[in-house]
C-alpha cells in the first residue's frame, strides 16, 4: 500500500523508537516479537500499522502505550526517554499523555457513558466539578451529548466506540493509540468512527497510531507501515 506523507519539517517528534527489541522466553525458546524496530512520528501525525496475526502488533502497541518495556532499545515520547522509567512514572505517562481506544470498547457496563468517560480523570485526582465538565465536553465532541446518561447496553456498537474515544481524549493526551477500533463494528459505524478519528487528528491536533488489519481503515491514515515477523517496513 502506498504511503502518504506530509511535510513534517519543524514539527516536534512525538514518538522516536530506536532499535526496539522485545524477546519472550518460552522454556528454552526465545521468541523475537519485535526485532530492531525504528520509527519516528511527528506531532499531529496519523499512522496506521498493519500486519498479520503474530506479526508483533500487540507487543508494539503495549510498548508504545507504556504497558510494557522493550528488552532493549530506546523509546522517547515527547522528548522523554520512557523505556527506562519506573512503574509509577509510566502510570503517570499513561494517564496524562496517552489515550487508548480498544476494539472491544472496554466500558463498565453498570456505569453511564458520562461515568465511563470520567474514569481517567478520577485516577488523575481531578476535582468532581472539573471531571464532570470535561467528560461532558468530550462526549459532546464525539457527538454523544444526548446519550451521556445511557449505559453501554443502551448504546449501539458505534456509540460505544464513541464513548471509548471520549474517554481516550478527556485528559487531552498527546497521543491516541487505537487497537483495531473498527474491528467489532458494521460498515456504516466503522466509517463514522474513522471519520471521527480523522477529525480528532486534523481539527483537534491529536497524534494517532492505529493498528488495523482493514485496508479501508488504513487508507484514512497519512502514513501506512507494515509489521512482519517483528520488523517494521
Amino acid at each position: 500500500m502506498k504511503k502518504r506523507r506530509r511535510d513534517a519539517n519543524n514539527m516536534r517528534p512525538t514518538i522516536r523508537l530506536r532499535n526496539i527489541r522485545k524477546i519472550y522466553k518460552v522454556g528454552v525458546e526465545r521468541i523475537h516479537a519485535l526485532d530492531g524496530v525504528e520509527l519516528d512520528i511527528s506531532a499531529n501525525e496519523y499512522v496506521a500499522i498493519m500486519g498479520a496475526s503474530g506479526s508483533g502488533k500487540s507487543t508494539m502497541m503495549n510498548i508504545l502505550g507504556c504497558l510494557d518495556r522493550p528488552t532493549s532499545g530506546r523509546y522517547e515520547l515527547d522528548g522523554q526517554v520512557v523505556s527506562k522509567m519506573g512503574a509509577s512514572a509510566l502510570a503517570k505517562i499513561r494517564n496524562e499523555r496517552i489515550g487508548f481506544v480498544f476494539q472491544s470498547f472496554e466500558l463498565l457496563n453498570r456505569q453511564s457513558a458520562l461515568r465511563n468517560t470520567e474514569l481517567p480523570l478520577i485516577y488523575a485526582q481531578s476535582g468532581w466539578f472539573g471531571r464532570r465538565r470535561k467528560a461532558r465536553a468530550a462526549l459532546e465532541r464525539v457527538g454523544l451529548g444526548d446519550r451521556m446518561h445511557h449505559r453501554p447496553n443502551q448504546l449501539s456498537g458505534g456509540e460505544k466506540q464513541r464513548v471509548a474515544i471520549a474517554r481516550a481524549i478527556v485528559t487531552d493526551p498527546t497521543l491516541i493509540l487505537a487497537d483495531e477500533p473498527t474491528g467489532d463494528l458494521d460498515k456504516q459505524s466503522a466509517e463514522e468512527i474513522m471519520t471521527l478519528m480523522t477529525r480528532l487528528n486534523t481539527e483537534f491536533k491529536k497524534t494517532i497510531i492505529m493498528v488495523t488489519h482493514d485496508p479501508r481503515a488504513a487508507e484514512k491514515a497519512r502514513i501506512v507501515r507494515h509489521l512482519d515477523k517483528g520488523e517494521l517496513n
